[in-house]
């Protein structure tokens, strides 16, 4: 994302970007010079901006990118081999490599990855747990953990069989083959592919749409296709009519069937 790309931006630290904008939250890596590779201490850092982010009411949508060539390459190689227990490995991946996915399976906002360039072991998995993914063709994925000797540890194993099927999930994590963006979209991996260039206007395109709708009806009706595709028909019927009578009582949709009504842009205040 380039500098003049939203207002209100701030550094957290060197490692990460903050910005803020028309109710969206931009995160973007920014160790450029090592491909965005992350350390625990810039995950436990994203994992505090999501959370703040998630109990935030202005902000309605976030995206997740990277600064420079590379959306992410995962876990900082030069950084690793160096905890000296087996109990000291797993607490480290349980409590910091793993407070991503764990804390965003709390955030009912909508998250859009915006693959700017290559996503690799731990930085493809980011990309994976978000809810929509938007890549320039400039783009390459991979599952490359196998290479190192070692196990998806962030979640690839979960997601990437659930967007694109077990074979060729299993395919790209036993390989550790690059796929290319393209090819990505085909099978499903991300939504969009489009050219370098336009790859900011997709993204934000998508975020802007989302964030002009009601927030509560955007944000329950992302929990309960999660919830729904977790359970049985029944189960998820049974949520669905919770639901939807209580979304029928909200200030928000009533504002939207009176917009509606009167042929004009609802303002909504997610209540």
């Amino acid at each position: 994302m380039s500098p003049n790309q939203s207002t209100g931006s701030h550094n957290v630290s060197d490692a990460i970007k903050v910005s803020i904008k028309d109710h969206i939250g931009t995160i973007m890596f920014n160790r450029p010079e090592s491909r965005n590779a992350f350390t625990l201490e810039m995950l436990e850092e994203c994992s505090s901006i999501l959370a703040g982010f998630r109990d935030d009411p202005e902000i309605r949508v976030i995206v997740l990118t990277g600064a420079g060539e590379s959306f992410c390459s995962g876990g900082d190689v030069k950084k690793m081999g160096r905890v000296t227990t087996v109990a000291e490995r797993k607490s480290d991946l349980w409590k910091r490599m793993q407070s991503v996915p764990k804390m965003l399976a709390t955030v009912d906002k909508p998250v859009i990855a915006m693959i700017n360039g290559d996503a690799v072991g731990g930085g493809m998995d980011i990309a994976l747990m978000c809810d929509i993914r938007v890549a320039s063709e400039k783009a390459r994925f991979s599952q490359a953990y196998v290479r190192l000797g070692l196990v998806p540890g962030d979640g690839g194993a979960f997601f990437l069989a659930r967007l694109i099927g077990l074979g060729r999930a299993l395919e790209l994590l036993l390989t550790g083959d690059f796929i290319e963006a393209r090819k990505a979209e085909q099978f499903g991996l991300v939504n969009h592919c489009v050219p370098h260039a336009e790859l900011e206007e997709k993204a934000y395109g998508i975020a802007r749409k989302i964030a002009a709708l009601p927030p509560l009806g955007v944000q329950t009706t992302k929990r309960l296709t999660y919830e729904s595709f977790q359970n049985d028909m029944i189960t998820a019927l049974e949520l669905a009519s919770s639901q939807a009578a209580i979304m029928s009582t909200t200030d928000d949709h009533k504002e939207a069937v009176a917009a509606f009504r009167e042929k004009r842009k609802g303002t909504y205040k997610g209540a």
